[in-house]
């Protein structure tokens, strides 16, 4: 099941539904990182493709972290 969480980017208010698993792997890098849910969306909004979809483009992002801490 998605969970949603609200999030203001560049001004905008806006929604992210991701599976919980997703969710964890961005919450143990702002808990690493002390950074904000805002900073790290914004930050992998700017990365993104024009056509990708913010969604898709942050589970790509969990998935190469969890990757890289796995391996690390």
């Amino acid at each position: 099941m998605l969970k949603k969480r609200s999030v203001t980017l560049r001004g905008h208010a806006t929604s992210l539904a991701l599976e919980p698993e997703f969710w964890s792997v961005i919450d143990a890098e702002l808990n690493e990182t002390g950074g904000s849910l805002a900073g790290l969306i914004t930050s992998i909004d700017e990365l993104r493709e024009p056509d990708q979809p913010l969604s898709s483009a942050c589970r790509v992002w969990a998935l190469n972290r969890a990757l890289t801490v796995d391996q690390g």
